[in-house]
């Protein structure tokens, strides 16, 4: 029932009666949470009417500049050579726009203009608007899978298919249905973390590696706001007795610490800044109102309790025909997928050995 039908009840009503003081909507048991959504209503309606404002005085003061910045940003997003026709045929629809939906998101190690790449780092996350809540689940890119009737890596369908290919491997790995697809090149990354002033994370151990890396080769425990160039170290160092499960809950911890520190902003230079930025090494079948719509529907997310973050669980390591596999546990994993298709924490089904947050 709505407020306005609370009200058409009249005083008379049990619901504002004295007596029932102890429950009821607006009951002084209640009074906390009402007060809590009421701010919640009156921070996303000044994001709104902040969004407004500004495309009212880009249309006015300079549509045609704005559009072309719009378009400018658009077809960067867009790259025909990622978003194609079967890229696109690999996504399911969206129900209903506040219903849950899952995105693939993988961190590449392409560079702009180049077309031969791998898929460094995969990552699903289900979005759930309605509760504005986040689950990450890594996704080892030497997990073992059966592809077009092939065993391979997980991450070489990216070479076979494509985007595509990806979203194909991961539904099937995980089964569940994508609807949206995005590419994040690393090298970006560094740009992105600088776009938005620093991301602050609490860096968990000593962390140093000059074989791999050259402009930053170490970073100290502790809670600290890294530029672009550590937190691509941060990011992307692999060098711990656990390899790439220590750098994927890295991955996790900067992503969290990342959408915060962007939903948290509110200078619109910075964020015009950060879309700019993005739009260089960010490519996805989102259009810019799509994603302005996304923000829009994630403001306000408590990252700390609004943020679930899992890896797959795995059986083994393997190799075969000379090549070193993660091995999947397939029942764990179909197990922790009923965990996140209902909006609960997947991280109590990892045994905390390996990528444990």
């Amino acid at each position: 029932m709505s407020r306005k039908q609370h009200l058409a009840q009249g005083a008379g009503s049990s619901e504002f009666s004295r007596s029932d003081s102890g429950s009821g909507e607006f009951s002084r048991s209640n009074a906390g949470s009402y007060h809590a959504r009421l701010r919640q209503k009156k921070h996303r309606g000044h994001v709104l009417r902040t969004v407004l404002i500004v495309l009212l005085l880009a249309v006015v003061g300079g549509g045609v500049a704005f559009a072309a910045w719009v378009y400018h940003i658009q077809s960067q997003l867009n790259d025909s050579a990622v978003v194609t026709d079967a890229l696109r045929a690999s996504l399911t629809e969206r129900t209903a726009p506040q219903d849950p939906y899952y995105v693939l998101i993988l961190g590449t190690d392409g560079r702009p203009g180049e077309d031969d790449y791998r898929a460094d780092t995969i990552m699903l996350v289900r979005v759930d608007p309605a509760n504005k809540h986040l689950t990450l689940l890594s996704i080892p890119r030497d997990t073992k899978v059966t592809y077009n009737g092939t065993v391979m890596k997980i991450n070489a369908a990216h070479f076979y298919d494509g985007a595509a290919g990806m979203v194909d491997a991961v539904s099937q790995l995980c089964g569940v249905k994508i609807s949206h697809y995005a590419e994040i090149n690393f090298d970006g990354l560094s740009d992105i973390t600088d776009a938005v002033g620093g991301v602050t994370v609490d860096v968990d151990e000593y962390m140093y590696d000059d074989v791999n890396f050259s402009d930053v080769v170490e970073l100290q425990p502790g809670v600290q706001t890294l530029d672009g160039a550590h937190a691509l170290f941060y990011t992307r160092c692999r060098k711990f007795a656990n390899g790439d499960f220590t750098r994927m809950r890295h991955q996790r911890t900067f992503i969290s610490a990342l959408v915060k520190q962007i939903l948290s902003s509110t200078d619109l230079v910075t964020l015009t800044n950060v879309v700019s930025t993005c739009a260089e090494y960010v490519t996805t079948d989102l259009s810019v109102t799509d994603a302005v719509s996304l923000a829009y529907e994630m403001s306000g997310i408590d990252v700390d309790t609004g943020v679930y973050a899992a890896y797959v669980p795995f059986k083994e390591y393997a190799t075969i025909d000379g090549e070193s596999y993660v091995v999947a546990d397939d029942e764990k994993l179909a197990e922790m997928m009923k965990v996140i298709d209902s909006g609960g924490d997947p991280s109590t089904l990892n045994d905390g050995a390996y990528g444990s947050d």
